[in-house]
C-alpha cells in the first residue's frame, strides 16, 4: 500500500512591471538527479520538523535570493504519485509577489531563469498540479480575489 507523505513545498513567483503579471519559471540544471531538465516554481525539502512555510520562505531564498515583499499559502495541495518510492505525495503550495524589477540569482540547481506571460507559464511547466497552482495565484491573488487576504503571510 502506497504512503502518504508531506516533505516538498512548491513556491510560485510573480512581480508586476507596470500592470502585467509575469511569473519567474526556473530550469532544472541537466546535472539534477530528479528531473533534470524542467521547467518548474521553487520547490524543495522540507527539514524535520521544519513548518512548511518556513522551508518556503528558506527554499525562496537559496534558489532565488529573493525576499518577498508579500507571500500566500495558496488554498491548494499539489498531489503526485512515486513510483520509485510508492508514495503519495501532498505538496503545500505558497506564492511569492517580489519587486518589479527584481532577478533572481539562481543556486546551482538552476541553469536557467525567464519571467512569462500567463500563458506563456502554463505552456511552460511540466506538471498539471503547478499549472493548476498558477491558475490559482494567476485569479485569486493577481487579480485580486479578497478571500486571499486571509491567506496572506506577510
Amino acid at each position: 500500500m502506497p504512503s502518504i507523505i508531506s516533505k516538498f513545498v512548491e513556491v510560485c513567483i510573480f512581480k508586476f512591471e507596470g500592470d502585467r503579471a509575469l511569473y519567474l519559471m526556473l530550469h532544472r540544471s541537466k546535472d539534477e538527479k530528479i528531473y533534470p531538465n524542467i521547467w518548474q516554481f521553487v520547490s524543495g525539502t522540507i527539514d524535520s520538523n521544519e513548518p512548511a512555510k518556513v522551508t518556503a520562505l528558506r527554499e525562496l531564498r537559496e534558489e532565488t535570493g529573493f525576499q518577498p515583499k508579500a507571500f500566500w499559502a495558496l488554498p491548494y495541495i499539489n498531489s503526485f504519485y512515486d513510483p520509485e518510492y510508492d508514495s503519495v505525495n501532498l505538496d503545500p503550495m505558497f506564492a511569492a509577489q517580489v519587486p518589479a524589477g527584481s532577478e533572481p540569482k539562481l543556486s546551482g540547481e538552476h541553469d536557467e531563469y525567464k519571467w512569462c506571460s500567463l500563458d506563456d507559464a502554463l505552456r511552460t511547466l511540466t506538471w498539471h498540479g503547478q499549472r493548476e497552482a498558477l491558475r490559482i495565484v494567476h485569479n485569486s491573488i493577481v487579480r485580486g480575489e479578497d478571500g486571499m487576504k486571509h491567506l496572506r503571510l506577510m
